[in-house]
């Protein structure tokens, strides 16, 4: 006897509906065919056990099972359930006719209790678009395919639960959520805010400019001034995630398996801080089996890199392409998948090994050619990439003392917000441009008209203070975006003053 069950397969962030044909003949032994992996050839005996703890038979026939497409690789333990349910309906213990409306998926334990998978959310959407009634999955991931409200989310613990639901003799409740309430409710909850931050009004400002235009930044200064600290408030004042946004940042973190059970939505935006141990493949992503790395977790989000000249070159060198591109394409001999990787990236360093060059109260120990040597880690391309360099000094003890309230997040984020929307109405019929940070050089030169008094001013910049040509697009970027914070439709000269002292590491007299 012939039965087909329905499940899904995730390449990327993208799902692909697996029709799971389980074919009962006369014969002895179990076969799987369509290019399955490893966790799959050895299902057998965890659907063995399952059926027959559960009180069910396993058919001693031959058993066929063909996972189709068949040109597609099958990875993972999540056909499980469907190949179990297939097994069941094909040997005649339960009935089949609600087959055909659901997409099943579960890994099963050897006592019968369905275990979570990853990729919930995208199988989900695309079982929606594929006219399923509805979906069954783990309990546990549930709330995560309940964002989609057009299905039916089925959750089970176990594989009785199933088998009672298709020979009608249980319900199962369909989970529902409502997405704009917990999208609302949750969609500014931080846990920090810059009011924390003592002092340091000429960085916050830095970090303003940053979030308003979508630009990269480098923080540079000794151990103890603040660094970390301010990075990790960046997020609290970037605008809050669009609902889109909610659910493309969702959908790569319910790939990688870093959703909680509890977890429908992602609403805050995402920071990512990586070891400066890390791997290239950790940091871009990719493995035998292909999975977002770090700059993909980070997607809409921040991406910060501590002690920037400690990752090793090579982990740093990956990033170039997606900064520009904003995804990463992974490859292998017979298939490529694609991650966008639009994050902000914000990186700390010290100013030399011992971290004390151009401290206040401190003696540097390093010496001129040391201080280059070690700035030197970091590649001319990468330094490209970064629109604002920063000089981070320490707080004067008055200040950390002091009763001074300084500005919440929420009133910068309001400056903020304000900055975007401009900038979004500017660039309403450029593709893939949504901000200042993301124009090419022609756009620049399009959108970032400066005055003749302007221009000599930025000459006399890059002559007198040594900066690189590379240096020119970027200053009228972050010029552009001063000027947008304060509504102005043309960049005028502070706006250029502001941008040009941004441009630390281009300096040819920097440290020394």
């Amino acid at each position: 006897m012939l039965i087909k069950s329905f499940s899904s397969a995730v390449y990327g962030i993208e799902a692909t509906t697996i029709t799971v044909e389980v074919h009962i003949s006369t014969g002895t032994r179990y076969y799987i065919v369509g290019l399955p992996d490893n966790a799959i050839k050895e299902s057998w005996q965890r659907i063995e056990s399952a059926i027959m703890t559960m009180g069910y038979r396993m058919p001693r026939q031959k058993i066929v099972v063909n996972l189709a497409p068949a040109a597609i690789r099958k990875e993972g333990s999540s056909y499980d359930l469907a190949i179990a349910i297939g097994i069941l309906a094909a040997s005649g213990q339960i009935q089949a006719q609600l087959l055909d409306d659901y997409v099943i998926l579960g890994e099963l334990s050897l006592n019968g209790d369905i275990l979570p998978i990853k990729g919930a959310l995208p199988i989900a959407i695309q079982a929606n678009i594929d006219g399923f009634k509805g979906i069954i999955l783990p309990r546990s991931n549930a709330r995560e395919a309940a964002a989609v409200q057009q299905l039916d989310v089925l959750p089970v613990n176990s594989l009785s639960e199933i088998v009672n639901f298709l020979n009608r003799e249980q319900m199962l409740i369909p989970t529902k959520i409502d997405l704009e309430k917990e999208f609302l409710h949750q969609i500014n909850n931080y846990e920090m805010d810059f009011s924390d931050v003592k002092g340091q009004e000429n960085i916050k400002r830095a970090l303003e400019i940053a979030a308003a235009g979508g630009h990269n930044v480098i923080l540079i200064g000794p151990p103890g001034s603040g660094k970390t600290m301010l990075a990790k408030r960046l997020p609290t004042i970037l605008p809050p995630l669009s609902l889109d946004e909610s659910l493309e940042t969702t959908k790569i973190h319910s790939v990688a398996g870093q959703l909680g059970a509890l977890s429908s939505l992602m609403t805050v935006r995402p920071f990512r801080a990586p070891h400066h141990t890390t791997s290239d493949v950790a940091l871009v992503g990719g493995g035998s089996t292909p999975q977002p790395g770090e700059i993909s977790l980070a997607h809409h989000g921040v991406l910060f890199l501590d002690e920037l000249p400690e990752f090793k070159r090579s982990v740093l060198e990956v990033m170039r392409q997606p900064l520009e591109s904003r995804v990463i394409t992974i490859s292998r001999a017979k298939f490529a998948v694609d991650y966008p990787a639009s994050f902000m990236l914000i990186a700390a360093m010290n100013p030399c090994p011992c971290g004390y060059y151009n401290h206040p109260n401190k003696e540097c120990i390093c010496g001129s050619t040391a201080v280059h040597r070690y700035l030197g880690k970091i590649s001319g391309p990468l330094l490209d990439r970064i629109d604002l360099h920063v000089e981070v000094t320490p707080v004067e003890l008055d200040e950390l003392s002091g009763n001074r309230n300084s500005e919440k997040s929420e009133t910068i984020r309001a400056r903020v917000i304000r900055a975007r929307t401009i900038q979004a109405e500017r660039f309403i019929e450029m593709k893939n441009i949504h901000n200042n940070a993301q124009m090419g050089t022609r756009v620049v030169r399009e959108v970032c008209k400066i005055t003749s008094e302007g221009k000599i001013l930025l000459q006399t910049a890059m002559e007198r203070l040594g900066l690189s040509a590379r240096a020119y697009d970027r200053i009228l970027k972050v010029a552009r975006t001063i000027a947008d914070m304060e509504n102005s439709a043309m960049i005028q000269n502070h706006h250029l003053a502001e941008a040009i002292h941004f441009r630390s590491l281009d300096r040819e007299s920097w440290a020394g």
